[in-house]
């Protein structure tokens, strides 16, 4: 245990006083219960409800609660000093997109979290891991078990380096250029009006994998003021329809913003490399 806790302490900038937090914050409620259930077997004792014996035994939910305060807290500090240019409104949507599920699950990712998590035998089998929102729900309970085990600072180090990092940059070029931050179908749809170009239609154009781990292809195409759909824009992929068509959107706003398209040039951008030019309707 040690060693696989050294592993993250490494990833995560500090090595805990307190290692017994950390622990804490790396087990799922299913392993508390788990272990619960198997106590209630083995003394042979029947209790009316397993809450109090759940929290004896350690599940990070409570700690999680702790991390989302202050990660909240650390980010909007951040955002206030480094940003004195934003407004209100411009801290709220970046701290929004910056402390988002999706994000914290990607900075989960990164630093190699989800191999740590201790899970339930059946939880773990069911690559529970993996999901996002118990990848999230953990980074805010490890910051939860950061902050108790050596304050404020630590905290901030990490938010520095895993949570805004490149991120910030990137969500200030979006609000630069106008782009609703995070939401790109928005975004496409904004800038595809301005240039009086038509609005965008997404079309699912495949889809693979099990039922839990699906993937879907999506395209846009640009649909004309006479209701046909037009050029192809993009594709995308997702694990959803709606995070496929997001992909999708990001990847025409990025084609369209590099190749300079503007009003009433679109027929100057080719079609995605290894695509056919999409054939007159």
């Amino acid at each position: 245990m040690e060693a696989v806790l050294a592993e993250l302490e490494t990833a995560l900038g500090r090595g805990f006083n307190r290692p017994e937090l950390l622990v804490r914050a790396l087990t799922h409620r299913s392993l508390a219960n788990e272990r619960v259930a198997s106590e209630q077997v083995l003394n042979g004792q029947i209790f009316a409800s397993g809450m109090e014996e759940a929290a004896e035994a350690g599940d990070n939910e409570r700690l999680e609660f702790l991390g989302d305060a202050v990660l909240g807290l650390v980010v909007a500090e951040a955002l206030f000093l480094t940003h004195t240019e934003w407004q209100e409104g411009e801290l709220t949507r970046v701290r929004a997109q910056l402390v988002s599920r999706k994000h914290m699950a990607e900075v989960a990712a990164a630093i190699g979290l989800g191999g740590h998590l201790r899970l339930s035998r059946g939880e773990d089998k069911s690559g529970l891991r993996r999901k996002m929102t118990v990848l999230s729900n953990t980074m805010e309970a490890v910051l939860g078990a950061l902050f108790l085990d050596g304050g404020l600072e630590p905290v901030r180090a990490f938010v520095r380096r895993w949570v805004m990092g490149e991120a910030v940059e990137q969500l200030a070029r979006e609000l630069r250029s106008g782009a609703a931050l995070g939401n790109y179908k928005s975004a496409l749809q904004e800038h595809l009006q301005a240039a009086r170009a038509g609005a965008p239609v997404y079309r699912v154009k495949s889809e693979s994998g099990p039922d839990h781990r699906k993937r879907f292809l999506v395209e846009v195409r640009l649909k004309s003021a006479e209701g046909e759909p037009g050029k192809q824009l993009a594709r995308g992929m997702g694990s959803t329809k709606k995070n496929a068509e997001q992909d999708a959107a990001r990847r025409a706003l990025e084609r369209l913003t590099a190749a300079g398209i503007k009003v009433g040039s679109l027929e100057a951008l080719q079609p995605e490399a290894g695509e056919e030019e999409p054939a007159a309707q």
